[in-house]
């Protein structure tokens, strides 16, 4: 029924707006491109809003429309001002909408959703309405959008409108403050007389308790918090919306079905009230009689069994609705004093702090009271203080139990201080109690990835989706992200910038999955080499092209990235650099591009080779996006920066050494058209399988780990990569193995370490024993390694160390404790070192 009416009703305005468009250029006013269709390029658009817009309209609703225009498009004749002709033009649809005749009326049009209608016409140019929403737009008029849809006039113009305005809606960058609003905008709703409380008789079914605008606030709020991110969540209607959301798991099906049904029914009654004297109320009869007579006509034999049916759709909306604004943490706190007025300390909130487990209460005291002071610009609005007034006691309390609570407060401050979005935080954290644990953990334990959060602090928007915590991205939603990020590039540069944005992003998201404990830390470094795959091979297809556009293409000619060491490995860590060789092949009859300036083959890929580089790592306003390291192509520094395959082939025949095979047993070909990186994939296996001389393997793998423990074995059992037994030693084994062996059983070949263990032992190559002891000690090690790099910049000291770090590196390696865990290391190591002992000792 809802559908039937607004097409009507659409067709309506249509035949309105098209009639009001003909006699502005029959008098001579507007200049019509095609009078026979007014509407096409005539530069004026009608927005549906509200029900009307989600195609939800009521027996008897008003329709709620917005009147723009857009002066660029519109022919006004000469002399007549914009404004003014399209007001008319505005007053004329509505006119021949609403007015009564003897036929009756078609629709009450209401006006007054555009910008500012207090003091703005009832036709207004798109740039000053795009003006209004992108510096004073509010909140209740981002939910309204949500529903905008052009209804009549000049679609064209309507559409490009909406598209410019889509990102005040649908905002990247969650502002959780909009949450606030909404409920306030309920609550005062709520003020009004019949509206507080749930009843039957007067009770309103579209504004009061558990009534029609519940539903829609519950789902356009959850629309504006999520649907930024993901477009899926942006319906119009407010049932199709319900059931993308819990496909989205954003609520579950009960809630979905619960809600949708209680929706169907109100609207029921609705059009019941609206029918009983085609007028426009929500509000059920107070009398007796009337309520009984309403009860008949719902299809109910008395008034308690209507009462029965309302009052428990009206309860199950109530509780949902509350569900999602009301379960925010309690204002007051029983932990003592907390004020932050004045300059001076307070006696007693200094106790309190320091009975929270602070070591320097008052510097903590200073930090706070700068906040509540508007020290930084994020803090300077009264909204975001009251916010902070209202989190205090629950912040202190939660950072208190971090290990680390004083370089917490820190973190946090870093965080306040570079964030422009102040409130969007505290309200993420108020209502999200776990986030903020999470927030204590990272910022007390994790310097490093405070740092980085105090550098892109909206990558906590993404801690609300339900999927987050335990869930990886998949290189599919990966390669959506990175590419959704660098098509909105609008040059070279600007690509460049969102690179490191999304790329910077993706990695923080994925250290705080490992920090929160919701993903293994033994598959960050799946999930870091995917990121960085995905962006090599983003970055490659641009610079070629790019390179391509000034000099052409080598004709027959192509190029592939190769990965080396912790991305070929796809064991990255937060602090990884990429080792990378370019390798490429052309026809030896191709002797420059075919572009206007051409360049020999050898000094194009030369040059492809230096832009990936700069692409990837040369500082912007955004940053680095990884270290690249290109020494480890054939002949080293030494040697061209892009190698051609033959020669690659040749050098890897007859003069590269040991240790070079060992870093190409973990080769993955990671960029480049599918057809090369197959060719390329082939010549790296095919230099893998050469037949060695397998005592020389042993001499020169024992040669290179004695040179390695004299330079680089110190340090004790935390020296994860280089001490003894420690990863360099089961890489080492891993590599040798492969090398020895790849010959006359290939299966024995990956690039993981892991894994590569694991075929080494299906292989009949490493005995049980050793392979029991290597992949223990690797699991731990590696674990251990994902922890540190994400919480360290340099080397870890554990005399030197926090009790949150030792605290957060004890929960990675599964230890009740530190020292349990360092014993367990120890140990792991030792036998990790026999183990390499006696293998490479039986290859020789």
């Amino acid at each position: 029924m809802v559908a039937a009416i607004s097409q009507v009703a659409e067709a309506a305005i249509r035949a309105a707006t098209r009639s009001a468009l003909a006699d502005a250029h029959e008098a001579g006013r507007l200049r019509l491109r095609d009078p026979e269709n007014p509407e096409t390029g005539s530069g004026l658009f009608v927005l549906g809003m509200g029900k009307l817009g989600a195609a939800e309209l009521n027996y008897s609703s008003d329709v709620d429309l917005i009147v723009f225009y857009d002066a660029e498009v519109i022919q006004a004749a000469e002399g007549e001002e914009p404004t003014t002709l399209f007001v008319r033009v505005a007053q004329t649809m509505a006119k021949l909408l609403q007015e009564r005749t003897a036929d009756g009326y078609v629709a009450r049009v209401d006006l007054r959703l555009r910008p500012d209608p207090g003091s703005t016409p009832v036709a207004i140019s798109r740039d000053a309405a795009l003006s209004y929403y992108e510096s004073v737009g509010q909140n209740w008029e981002r939910a309204a959008m949500i529903k905008a849809r052009v209804v009549a006039g000049d679609a064209a113009a309507g559409e490009a409108f909406l598209a410019e305005l889509r990102p005040f809606v649908w905002r990247r960058s969650l502002d959780h403050a909009a949450i606030a609003d909404i409920h306030a905008m309920k609550r005062q709703i709520h003020a009004h007389k019949g509206h507080g409380a749930i009843a039957v008789e007067g009770h309103n079914l579209k504004l009061g308790r558990g009534g029609i605008r519940e539903i829609e606030f519950f789902v356009q709020t959850q629309q504006l918090v999520a649907g930024g991110r993901n477009p899926a969540l942006r319906s119009r209607a407010t049932v199709e919306t319900l059931a993308d959301l819990a496909d989205a798991g954003w609520i579950d099906a009960k809630a979905r079905d619960e809600l949708t049904e209680a929706y169907w029914f109100l609207r029921g009654l609705e059009h019941r009230l609206q029918m009983v004297e085609d007028a426009q109320t929500h509000t059920l009869p107070d009398a007796d009689e009337a309520l009984l007579r309403f009860a008949h006509f719902a299809g109910y034999e008395s008034r308690d069994a209507f009462a029965k049916a309302l009052t428990r759709r009206l309860k199950t909306v109530q509780r949902h609705y509350a569900r999602l604004f009301e379960d925010a943490p309690g204002l007051a706190s029983e932990i003592g004093s907390l004020v932050f007025t004045g300059k001076e300390d307070d006696p007693d909130t200094l106790k309190t702090i320091a009975g929270l487990g602070y070591a320097e209460p008052a510097s903590v005291a200073a930090t706070v009271r700068g906040w509540h002071h508007g020290r930084y610009p994020s803090m300077h609005s009264g909204r975001a203080r009251e916010l902070l007034t209202e989190l205090t006691p629950t912040l202190l309390e939660t950072f208190g139990r971090s290990g680390r609570p004083d370089a917490a407060i820190n973190g946090l401050d870093k965080v306040l201080e570079r964030t422009t979005g102040g409130v969007a935080l505290l309200a993420l954290m108020r209502a999200h109690p776990e986030i903020l644990n999470l927030l204590a953990v990272v910022l007390g334990a994790a310097p490093r990835l405070a740092e980085t959060l105090a550098r892109r602090p909206r990558v906590l928007d993404a801690l609300l989706d339900p999927a987050f915590f335990g869930h990886l991205p998949s290189r599919e939603e990966v390669a959506t992200r990175v590419e959704q990020a660098l098509g909105e590039a609008i040059s070279y540069e600007d690509m460049l910038d969102r690179a490191r944005i999304v790329g910077q992003e993706l990695n923080t998201l994925i250290g705080l999955r490992v920090a929160s404990g919701t993903v293994a830390a033994d598959q960050a470094g799946f999930a870091y080499a995917r990121v960085a795959d995905v962006l090599v091979g983003a970055l490659f297809d641009r610079v070629e092209a790019e390179l391509a556009r000034v000099h052409g293409r080598v004709k027959g000619g192509a190029a592939a990235v190769v990965a080396l060491g912790k991305l070929g490995g796809e064991e990255m860590t937060a602090a990884s650099d990429l080792d990378l060789i370019l390798l490429y092949e052309h026809p030896d009859g191709a002797l420059e591009t075919g572009g206007d300036r051409p360049i020999a083959p050898a000094q194009f890929f030369a040059r492809l080779t230096q832009r990936l580089v700069a692409a990837l790592s040369a500082p912007t306003a955004e940053g680095v996006l990884y270290e690249v390291d290109f020494r480890l192509r054939p002949s080293g520094r030494a040697g061209p920066l892009a190698t051609r395959l033959k020669a690659f082939e040749s050098y890897q025949k007859d003069e590269a050494e040991t240790w070079e095979h060992m870093a190409l047993s973990r080769a993955r070909v990671v960029a480049g058209p599918l057809a090369f990186r197959r060719t390329v994939g082939r010549a790296i296996g095919k230099a893998l399988t050469i037949k060695r001389d397998r005592k020389q393997v042993s001499k020169d793998v024992r040669a290179m780990r004695a040179l390695l423990d004299k330079e680089k074995g110190g340090g004790g059992p935390w020296n994860l990569k280089h001490a003894p037994g420690g990863l360099v030693d089961i890489e080492f084994v891993a590599q040798a193995l492969q090398l020895a062996y790849a010959h006359d059983k290939p299966g024995v070949l990956y690039t993981v370490t892991a894994p590569a263990l694991d075929r080494s032992r299906e292989q009949k190559v490493l005995e049980e024993a050793d392979w029991d002891a290597l992949k223990s000690a690797a699991r731990l090690q590696l674990d251990l390694t994902q922890a540190l790099r994400l919480a360290l910049e340099g080397p870890f000291d554990p005399d030197e160390a926090g009790e949150g770090l030792k605290q957060f590196l004890a929960r990675v390696g599964a230890a009740p404790d530190f020292k349990t865990l360092t014993a367990r290391l120890v140990d792991e190591q030792k036998a990790a070192r026999k183990a390499f002992e006696r293998v490479t000792k039986a290859l020789g």
